[in-house]
C-alpha cells in the first residue's frame, strides 16, 4: 500500500506542477501532508516535517548566503568581462551562446557543487539569453545536464557516496568511467549545438553593436508552446505567422514570460541593465579585489577548509562591507536580492516536507523494494544493467544518500552472488545523475530555475527527455555488468 501512494503522491507532484495547477512551493507542502493523512500517519507530520528542515536547514542557510554573495558580485561587474568576452567570441550568434553556456557550467562543474555551478553560470549567462531573447529554458536545460554529466567526479556527492556504502575507492569507480564521461560531455555539447542551432534558426545573428545597444521592448519567452518564422533579437518579433515546433518542444509567445505564466514582466525590467556600463553599484577600483575573494571562496570549498554555509556567510558580509560601506548601500543591495532569496530558501523548506514524509512514512523505502524485488532472477548475473536502468528513475525521485546507502548495496549484494563486481554496480550506479540534477529533490535546481527565471514545470517539460537520452548514451551494456564507453 505503502508503494503505491508513495508513486502516486510524486506522480500527483509531477502533474500538477507541469500543468501549473499549482505553484511548486505549495505541491511539495501540501501534496505530502495529504498523502501523509491518507497513509495513517498524520499526527507524526509535524515530526516529519522538522526532522526533514533539520536535515535541509545548512543547505538553505548556504543558498541564501551564496545567492547574496553572487548577487553582490553581478552588481559590482565580476561577471561583465566574461559576458562581454563570451558576447565578442560568440558573435551574437545564439548557436554559440548555447554552446558556450554547456562549456561554461562543465568547467565550473568541477569544484563539485551543484549550487555554486549554477550560480556562476546564470549569472554570466542570463544577460545574454534575455539581450538576445533567447528562451531561458534551454539555459537551464543545457546547465542542469552539463552539471549531472559532471557531477560523477571523485569529489562529488555520488561517487563519495558509492565507495562509502560499498567500501571501495572512489578512483577505482572513477577511472574506468573517464571514457563514459567524455561520451556524456559529447553528447552535452552535441544537444547545445542542435538547440543553439534551432535558437539560431528563430531569432537569427545579430551583430554586436545590435546586443550592446540600449533595448526598451520586451518580448517575452514561454516554454510550451511555438510560433515559427524568424525574428530579429532586437525586436523579437516573427516573421512566421503559423504555429510550428522549435527546440525540444519549447515554444515562444508573444505575451508571456518566461517563467511560463500570462503575467507581463516588471516595467523596470523592460531595459535589461544586465550589460549597462554605466550602472550604479559598479567596482570597477575592487575588480581584483572580488576576483581573489570569488577564488579564494571557490578554492576553500573544494578545499572543504570550513561548511560551505560559513564560507558563503563569511564572503556575503566581507563582499557587502568592502563593496558597500554605507548601510543604505548594503540594505539596498540586499533589498535587491530579497525576491532570489525569498524564493529559493522557501523552496527549500518546502522540499525538506515532501523528503521528510517520504522517508519518515517508509514511502521511500518500499517503493525501493519494490523496484529491486521486481528484478527477475535471471538478471542477477546482469545487475549492472540493473543498477544503470534503476538510478535513473531512483535518483530522481529518492535523494541521493537514500539510493546510495539504502538500494546500492542490495543491488551489490545482489550481483555478487551472481559473480557481479561491486565496483561494475558502483560505476552503473552513477551514469543516472544528468537526470538526477533536475529532480525537485535537489536544492540545487531551484537556484537554477530561480535564477533565470523559470517555472519549474518548464524546466522539468523541457529538460528530463534530454537528460534521460544523455544519462543512457554514457554507458553500454556489455556481458559483465554496465561498463564506459
Amino acid at each position: 500500500m505503502l508503494t503505491i501512494l508513495g508513486f502516486v503522491m510524486i506522480a500527483t507532484f509531477l502533474v500538477l506542477i507541469m500543468t501549473k495547477k499549482m505553484s511548486p512551493i505549495a505541491a511539495l507542502v501540501l501534496i505530502p501532508a495529504l498523502f501523509c493523512v491518507l497513509v495513517g500517519q498524520g499526527a507524526k507530520l509535524g515530526d516529519y516535517v522538522i526532522e526533514g528542515v533539520g536535515d535541509l536547514a545548512p543547505t538553505a542557510a548556504m543558498l541564501m548566503f551564496a545567492i547574496v554573495y553572487f548577487g553582490v558580485m553581478i552588481d559590482v561587474g565580476l561577471f561583465d568581462p566574461i559576458v562581454r568576452g563570451i558576447l565578442r567570441f560568440c558573435k551574437a550568434d545564439p548557436m554559440r551562446i548555447v554552446v558556450g553556456t554547456a562549456l561554461l557550467a562543465s568547467i565550473v562543474s568541477l569544484d563539485g557543487d551543484g549550487s555554486t555551478t549554477f550560480m556562476i553560470t546564470v549569472s554570466a549567462m542570463y544577460p545574454l539569453y534575455k539581450r538576445l531573447k533567447m528562451s531561458l529554458v534551454v539555459l537551464t536545460g543545457v546547465a542542469a545536464t552539463a552539471n549531472g554529466v559532471m557531477n560523477t567526479l571523485p569529489w562529488g556527492g555520488p561517487t563519495a557516496r558509492a565507495a562509502t556504502a560499498l567500501k571501495v575507492d572512489a578512483t577505482d569507480i572513477f577511472v574506468p568511467m573517464i571514457p563514459a564521461l567524455a561520451v556524456g560531455l559529447l553528447a552535452v555539447f552535441l544537444l547545445s549545438y542542435v538547440l543553439g542551432l534551432r535558437e539560431r534558426k528563430r531569432l537569427g545573428t545579430l551583430t554586436l553593436d545590435e546586443v550592446l545597444e540600449p533595448v526598451t521592448e520586451t518580448v517575452l519567452v514561454e516554454a510550451g508552446a511555438g510560433s515559427g518564422g524568424k525574428g530579429t533579437a532586437r525586436t523579437g518579433s516573427g516573421s512566421g505567422g503559423g504555429a510550428g515546433s522549435s527546440a525540444g518542444g519549447v515554444s515562444y509567445e508573444k505575451g508571456a514570460d518566461s517563467r511560463g505564466s500570462d503575467a507581463e514582466e516588471p516595467a523596470d525590467d523592460e531595459e535589461f541593465k544586465g550589460l549597462d556600463p554605466n550602472r550604479s553599484t559598479l567596482r570597477p577600483r575592487l575588480y581584483w579585489f572580488n576576483a581573489g575573494l570569488t577564488l579564494v571562496l571557490l578554492t576553500a570549498m573544494i578545499m572543504q577548509l570550513m561548511p560551505i554555509p560559513v564560507l558563503f556567510l563569511l564572503g556575503a558580509a566581507l563582499a557587502l562591507t568592502v563593496n558597500f560601506p554605507s548601510m543604505k548601500d548594503q540594505r539596498a543591495r540586499i533589498a535587491a536580492h530579497a525576491d532570489n532569496v525569498l524564493n529559493v530558501s522557501g523552496m527549500v523548506f518546502a522540499a525538506a516536507v515532501f523528503t521528510g514524509v517520504l522517508t519518515g512514512t517508509g514511502m521511500v523505502e518500499h517503493m525501493a523494494d519494490w523496484l529491486v524485488g521486481a528484478v527477475p532472477e535471471g538478471m542477477g548475473p546482469h545487475m549492472g544493467i540493473v543498477a544503470g536502468l534503476l538510478s535513473l528513475p531512483l535518483t530522481y525521485f529518492m535523494s541521493n544518500d537514500g539510493f546510495y546507502f539504502g538500494v546500492l548495496p542490495v543491488l551489490a549484494e545482489a550481483g555478487a552472488a551472481h559473480g557481479v563486481s561491486p565496483l561494475e554496480v558502483a560505476r552503473a550506479s552513477i551514469v543516472g545523475q544528468p537526470l538526477h540534477m533536475s529532480s525537485p529533490l535537489v536544492p540545487a535546481v531551484y537556484v537554477l530555475v530561480g535564477m533565470a527565471k523559470v517555472e519549474f514545470g518548464d524546466h522539468t517539460r523541457f529538460t528530463v527527455k534530454w537528460a534521460v537520452l544523455t544519462s543512457l548514451v554514457r554507458a553500454r551494456p556489455d556481458p559483465g555488468g554496465w561498463s564506459s564507453g
